[in-house]
């Protein structure tokens, strides 16, 4: 008995790894599904086995290398996939290729870069947030890393990065079916994320990709669950269209701005990638003019690197659990957590009916309903609304009655 639940922790891992960012940009919800048919299995093994055998389990399933490893497998994989529009950056982070961000850009330094092969595409300021940049075509020849090591070297003074690429962080799949919500209700939150179908509660929707907005599941799900938690008012910002580079961090600081320009209060992002200056910027700006950020920590692991946005600075960190309270064995780590909230073992509609879901991505949501619902001190009374659960949920549990309310 023993050595099937770790055979059943090893292949649920690797299932997990399975369902990584790239196939869930891609909106496979097959993956989704055998995913979260594994962990139910596994689960009811554990139950059924007690607490011996859940202590034998514990060790394959709480050491997570299994996932950092498919996680660089499946980066590999969507950069071969993509490698006319994709590339490495220096850190091994999916990239947008052929293209820089140059930080405050100054006419000198832009002419000096161009001096030097350096093509200016594009330059201006976030839209509602006062950040400077321009985006630079790198010279023929040169890799990512190089050239953003030569470019950094002719300007020391200036912040030099690639466009990185984010990542959805959850799974849906098909069901076969779906309480009181806490209040109050109401408010508004924008949705960074893919494009969605107008429904009532879509107050606007903006493109920043090619071929956005365009409808996607991830995204879809998200509306619907903002909807079942309450929120009056939506504003949808599509970061990936058609575009196989979509979800880049210019685009995400994009439309981050155009949300502050709407006056947005709460803005949910379930997208995960590396750390980047442009938007760590964008963050601090839309922070700075009273906007909340919650964003969902990822599902590639404890072992994985730190999730961002997530990790950024004030930005409100979530983790998602199960229907029994306990935190989704691939949830990702961010440099702080703040809270937990149903990631799993509920449903919502998609773009063609009720779907399954698993993922921290649909737990960010949540959190950012219950921010939405208090036009002032939202923190000091999601506190008092989160119910503690140990170290990894962070402050505590929130909306879990939002769980039968989608």
């Amino acid at each position: 008995m023993r050595q099937r639940l770790i055979r059943l922790g090893i292949v649920a891992a690797l299932l997990a790894g399975a369902a990584g960012p790239a196939l869930a940009q891609l909106g496979l919800p097959a993956v989704g599904q055998t995913l979260g048919g594994a962990v139910d299995r596994l689960r009811g093994a554990l139950d059924a086995a007690g607490d011996e055998a859940a202590s034998v389990v514990a060790r394959p399933l709480g050491d997570l290398r299994a996932l950092a490893d498919l996680r660089l497998q499946r980066l590999d994989d969507f950069v071969r996939r993509n490698r006319n529009t994709v590339a490495m950056d220096a850190n091994g982070s999916p990239a947008r290729a052929h293209e820089l961000l140059l930080l405050d850009p100054d006419p000198a330094a832009l002419m000096l870069a161009e001096k030097s092969g350096y093509r200016v595409m594009e330059r201006g300021d976030l839209e509602g947030l006062g950040v400077g940049f321009a985006r630079l075509e790198t010279p023929a020849g040169l890799s990512l890393p190089d050239a953003t090591r030569a470019l950094q070297k002719l300007l020391p003074a200036k912040t030099v990065t690639a466009d990185q690429i984010h990542f959805p962080g959850g799974q849906t799949g098909p069901t076969t079916g779906s309480s009181a919500m806490p209040s109050p209700r109401g408010g508004t939150v924008g949705l960074i994320d893919g494009g969605v179908r107008p429904d009532a509660r879509l107050s606007a929707q903006a493109g920043f990709a090619t071929g956005a907005p365009r409808p996607n599941q991830h995204a879809q799900s998200i509306v619907s669950l903002l909807g079942g938690a309450g929120v009056a008012h939506v504003f949808a910002a599509d970061v990936y269209g058609a575009d196989p580079a979509g979800g880049n961090a210019l685009a995400i600081a994009k439309a981050l701005g155009w949300m502050a320009a709407q006056r947005v209060p709460v803005v949910s992002i379930s997208l995960v990638g590396p750390a980047n200056p442009l938007l760590e910027r964008a963050v601090a700006a839309a922070q700075a003019r009273g906007m909340f950020v919650v964003a969902a920590v990822g599902n590639d692991g404890a072992a994985s690197p730190l999730s961002y946005p997530a990790s950024y600075r004030d930005v409100v960190a979530v983790t998602g659990v199960d229907g029994k309270g306990r935190v989704l064995f691939e949830a990702g780590r961010a440099s702080h957590l703040d809270y937990a909230a149903p990631g799993a073992d509920m449903t919502a509609v998609g773009l063609a009916g009720r779907v399954t879901l698993r993922g921290t991505s649909f737990a960010a949501p949540l959190v950012a309903a219950r921010l939405a619902a208090y036009p002032s001190g939202a923190l000091a009374a999601l506190d008092r609304e989160a119910v503690g659960a140990g170290a990894r949920t962070g402050r505590g549990i929130l909306c879990n009655a939002c769980r039968k309310g989608i």
